[in-house]
């Protein structure tokens, strides 16, 4: 009820898009900072994912940004003279500063993986396809990270229909074809399942290709209006909660 951590040893995976999702955002990624952090203390975990709208906010593309998305970060302080802020309005200043590669918040996201296996489940935003198993998990993770960190250029991978944070394989109406490539992808990864996000389902958490993908984006941030549920793993157990 206090915004604090009582879930013990559990491992929480929130699989992305914490931004562009209506204001207060700068209040959601640094409660979540704080959880992680509580929760670590506690013998638990929690993993924020990089979403596409994360990715977005690094790339500078801020056509979902709200009004208050502009003055959340308002105070985020930039160099006047830097050229690279001319094209930007004054208001946009400095959420430009604040995720820019380097940039402050940039350096948060940077911390956060595009993919994560806990224990069997794989957690992605969009979706893993085969040619993402094959190039690794690690590899993705440590260069889209280098890249936020103004360090590197920015992946590839993260553009198009087929990337781990775009991709609506498995989250729209999967097919035998969709469902085959998941079984692959699986195979690969050494994993019984895969949870994404994505697809808004606001009926609820849905599951597609014989158990084999859960679907968890239900719209829960304000911004949609979409019911409150989670999905509980348990062993060999998943149930939905509430």
């Amino acid at each position: 009820a206090d915004d604090r951590w009582i879930g013990g040893e559990t491992v929480v995976v929130q699989v992305g898009d914490q931004l562009d999702r209506g204001d207060d955002e700068r209040e959601i990624l640094h409660w979540l900072e704080d959880l992680a952090e509580e929760a670590r203390a506690a013998g638990g975990a929690v993993y924020p994912l990089l979403g596409n709208h994360e990715t977005m906010n690094v790339e500078l593309d801020l056509r979902y940004v709200t009004a208050g998305g502009y003055m959340d970060f308002a105070d985020v302080a930039h160099d006047a003279d830097d050229p690279f802020y001319a094209e930007y309005p004054d208001s946009e200043k400095g959420r430009v500063a604040a995720f820019r590669p380097g940039g402050p918040y940039a350096l948060l996201l940077a911390r956060h993986p595009i993919a994560l296996v806990v224990g069997d489940t794989a957690f992605v935003h969009g979706g893993l396809l085969p040619e993402h198993a094959a190039y690794g998990l690690d590899t993705i993770n440590a260069e889209t990270n280098a890249w936020m960190r103004g360090l590197g250029d920015r992946p590839s991978l993260l553009s198009g229909d087929n990337s781990p944070v775009w991709s609506r394989h498995y989250s729209s109406g999967p097919d035998e074809a969709d469902c085959a490539l998941l079984f692959e992808t699986l195979e690969a990864l050494d994993v019984a399942r895969m949870v994404v996000a994505h697809t808004v389902h606001k009926e609820g958490i849905t599951t597609a290709c014989d158990g084999l993908v859960w679907r968890v984006d239900v719209g829960l941030a304000a911004y949609y209006g979409g019911p409150t549920q989670v999905l509980l793993i348990e062993g060999e157990t998943l149930s939905v909660l509430p």
